[in-house]
């Protein structure tokens, strides 16, 4: 059967209505090892859980940006201890950094919008990680983005990342799963966490572009605040 958006719309149906362990698995079966959990927060933590679980081996990587709380660079380290993995970790070109700080300051984005930066420090190291992968995993949920996340897909074709022709697979296996069933399953399963979540931030980033939020706030207000509402995307996640 050739491999057509519509084999992956029947395929994302089916993992649809399956637990993001029976997504996981499936995935980590059909396209290890070339296949790599990305890791930055809460929900990708519950998804290296996951897989620890399954007994297959697994991969994972994350990027450093240069600019993450100190807190992140800990909780990073802690992972990588408590579950026994190597964590694949890249970071921005230095020529192309030293020469937006050099033009711009190191703080530009609050002046001319946060995609420039974003697209130096992770966009470009995310196709370094995705290079000769056949298939990529990720926390994304519908209800984290209503703006810019609502139709995410279970399963899907990468088009924005895949290189040199090759086909990228991309597994959301939280897609379906609100916030509250994440933090249901990191307290009863003991999985660790940013401890910036104690300290209200909800979806974290770089420590320049990220607070924490208020009561009521949707979970993305504290990144970018200075922006768009509906623009909460720094190009990991492109449309594709």
């Amino acid at each position: 059967m050739p491999i057509t958006t519509e084999v992956f719309q029947e395929l994302d149906g089916r993992l649809s209505r399956q637990h993001p362990r029976e997504i996981l698995a499936y995935a980590l079966a059909e396209y290890a090892p070339d296949i790599a959990i990305s890791f930055s927060g809460a929900e990708d933590v519950v998804l290296i859980d996951l897989a620890a679980k399954t007994g297959a081996k697994f991969r994972v990587f994350s990027l450093d940006t240069g600019r993450l709380h100190a807190e992140t660079y800990r909780f990073l380290d802690e992972v990588r201890e408590r579950y026994e993995i190597p964590i694949e970790v890249f970071v921005p070109q230095p020529e192309a950094v030293e020469k937006l700080v050099r033009e711009k300051g190191l703080f530009s984005f609050y002046r001319d919008g946060h995609k420039e930066c974003c697209g130096i420090r992770k966009v470009e190291p995310l196709r370094r990680a995705l290079a000769g992968l056949s298939a990529w995993v990720t926390g994304q949920r519908r209800d984290q983005s209503p703006g810019t996340r609502s139709e995410i897909p279970v399963v899907q074709l990468d088009t924005v990342f895949a290189s040199n022709g090759n086909r990228l697979v991309k597994f959301n296996p939280l897609a379906n799963w609100s916030s509250r069933q994440v933090w249901d399953y990191i307290r009863s399963e003991g999985v660790p966490y940013n401890p910036l979540h104690e300290r209200g931030f909800i979806s974290i980033g770089c420590e320049p572009c990220t607070q924490p939020v208020l009561p009521g706030q949707h979970e993305r207000a504290g990144r970018w605040w200075w922006e768009d509402e509906t623009k909460k995307e720094c190009g990991l996640h492109a449309a594709s």
